[in-house]
C-alpha cells in the first residue's frame, strides 16, 4: 500500500512539474493564513489558478519567473472598507465625485478585492453594477445601504421611511454574487429603529451588517449597540476612532472599556475604516495594547482619505505594523480573516485550484513617519510597499518590473 502511494505522488509531482506554468513566483516567503503557510516556498500560477505552492519548483516550463526573495509572498488583499460608486450624477457616495472608481487605487496597493460599503441602496444597486462592478478590473463587492437611495449624504441618510429590511434582503438575495452584507452610515438620530431595520434585512438575506456609529447627542449606548443589537458576524466598522455622537472604545483615562473585549469573544468584528476622520492614536494605540487587535484592515477610501493621513491600504498597514500587529496579523486581516466575514472563503487564501489573486508585498526598513487623522505623528521603521499584484493570474501592477525582462540593445 505505502510503494502504491508512493507511486501516487510521484506520478501527480510528475505531472505537475510537467504542465506549463504561466508565472512561476520564486523564493517569497509565503504567508497564506487559511493554510498556515508561513515560510519560504515558490508559488506557481496558470490558467488563472494557483498550480502549486512547494519549495524549489522547477523554472522549466515557466514562461514567466519571478524572483520575490527577500518579499512577502500572500493572497490579494481584501478591502472590505471602501466607496467606489464614483459618477456625476448623484451626490456624495452614490454616483457621486466623493467616492473612486476602483482600479486606479487598487492594485497599486496590493488590493485585488474592494468593497464598496453603502454607496448604493435597493434603488440604485443595478446602476452601480454596470457602472462599475461591471467594468473594473478589481472585483468589486457591495455592501448594500439600508437607506434605499444609498449614501447621498444629508437628509437622505436620515429618512427611516426609506430603511427598508425586506426590499435591501431582497436585492441582495438577487445578487449574492456581488451583494456581501448591509450598511447602516451617518444616521444621527436618537431611535435605535434604523439599527434594527439593518440587522433585520441582514437576517433576512444572511449576510452581515456593517455599522458605522454615533452622531447623536448624547450618544446612544455602544455597548448596547455590540451586546444586545449587533448579531456575532457584524461588523463595527471605525473601531479606532474618537468623533462626537460617539463613544470612543477607550475612555478618558487610556482604559479600554470592559464590554469591547466580550464583543470581540462573542463574535462582533471590529475594523478598522480608517478613512479621512476615523482613527486616530490614542484609540489605537491603547486598545491594541489592552488587547483589542483589529479583526479587519479596511481603508474607508475616497477622496476626503486617500491624499489625507490614510493614502492606501499598504500604509494602514504599515501604520499598524508599527504599533504593535505582526506582518502575519496584518496579513491575515487584510486577506483571510476579511473573506470569512464577508463570507467569500473561496477569496483571501493560496489553496491549489484558488484564483490565483497574489500580492507582492517588500517589507521596507528606515525611518518613515505616519499620521492619525487628527494630524498627530508616530515614527516608524517598517513600511509595506506593494511590489507586485496580480489578478486571477495577471500581472496588474508591477512597481520596479519585477515580472519583465531586462532590456538588452
Amino acid at each position: 500500500m505505502k510503494y502504491l502511494i508512493t507511486i501516487l505522488a510521484t506520478l501527480i509531482i510528475s505531472s505537475l512539474s510537467a504542465q506549463q506554468i504561466d508565472l512561476l513566483l520564486k523564493g517569497g516567503h509565503v504567508i497564506d493564513p487559511r493554510n498556515n503557510i508561513n515560510s519560504v516556498l515558490d508559488v506557481a500560477i496558470a490558467d488563472g489558478k494557483v498550480l502549486q505552492v512547494a519549495a524549489n519548483i522547477s523554472t522549466n516550463n515557466a514562461k514567466i519567473v519571478v524572483d520575490a526573495s527577500g518579499m512577502y509572498v500572500v493572497p490579494g488583499l481584501i478591502d472590505i472598507h471602501s466607496h467606489n460608486f464614483f459618477g456625476t450624477e448623484g451626490s456624495y457616495l452614490s454616483n457621486g465625485p466623493v467616492a473612486l472608481p476602483p482600479d486606479g487605487f487598487s492594485f497599486k496597493a496590493g488590493v485585488t478585492t474592494i468593497v464598496d460599503v453603502g454607496g448604493a441602496g435597493w434603488r440604485n444597486f443595478e446602476t452601480f453594477k454596470s457602472q462599475t462592478i461591471d467594468i473594473s478590473k478589481t472585483r468589486v463587492l457591495s455592501f448594500l445601504n439600508i437607506v434605499g437611495s444609498g449614501m447621498k449624504g444629508g437628509a437622505i441618510e436620515q429618512d427611516m421611511n426609506d430603511m427598508d429590511a425586506k426590499l435591501t434582503a431582497q436585492v441582495a438575495s438577487q445578487y449574492p454574487e456581488y451583494i456581501v452584507g448591509v450598511k447602516l452610515a451617518h444616521y444621527s438620530g436618537p431611535e435605535w429603529k434604523p439599527t434594527e431595520t439593518a440587522v433585520e434585512a441582514g437576517r433576512l438575506a444572511d449576510i452581515p451588517v456593517m455599522v458605522d456609529f454615533g452622531g447623536n447627542n448624547p450618544p446612544l449606548s455602544i455597548e448596547t449597540l455590540l451586546i444586545e443589537k449587533l448579531r456575532p458576524g457584524d461588523i463595527l466598522t471605525h473601531a479606532y476612532a474618537h468623533v462626537d455622537g460617539r463613544e470612543a472604545i477607550v475612555d478618558d483615562a487610556g482604559k479600554l472599556r470592559p464590554f469591547v473585549l466580550k464583543a470581540q469573544e462573542r463574535g462582533i468584528v471590529f475594523d478598522v475604516g480608517h478613512g479621512g476622520g476615523s482613527f486616530v492614536f490614542e484609540q489605537a494605540i491603547p486598545a491594541i495594547k489592552q488587547g483589542l487587535k483589529p479583526n479587519t484592515i479596511s481603508t474607508d477610501l475616497h477622496t476626503g482619505s486617500m491624499n489625507g493621513a490614510m493614502r492606501d491600504h499598504a500604509n494602514v498597514m504599515s501604520k499598524l505594523l508599527n504599533i504593535g500587529l505582526t506582518i502575519q496579523e496584518v496579513v491575515t486581516a487584510s486577506t483571510w480573516s476579511s473573506a470569512q466575514v464577508i463570507k467569500k472563503t473561496e477569496l483571501g487564501h493560496l489553496r491549489v485550484g484558488a484564483v490565483a489573486d497574489v500580492a507582492v508585498l517588500r517589507v521596507e526598513r528606515g525611518q518613515f513617519g505616519f499620521v492619525d487623522t487628527r494630524g498627530w505623528k508616530i515614527n516608524g521603521d517598517k513600511k509595506i510597499v506593494a511590489e507586485l499584484t496580480i489578478r486571477e493570474g495577471n500581472v496588474v501592477w508591477d512597481l520596479n518590473g519585477i515580472s519583465r525582462p531586462l532590456w538588452k540593445p
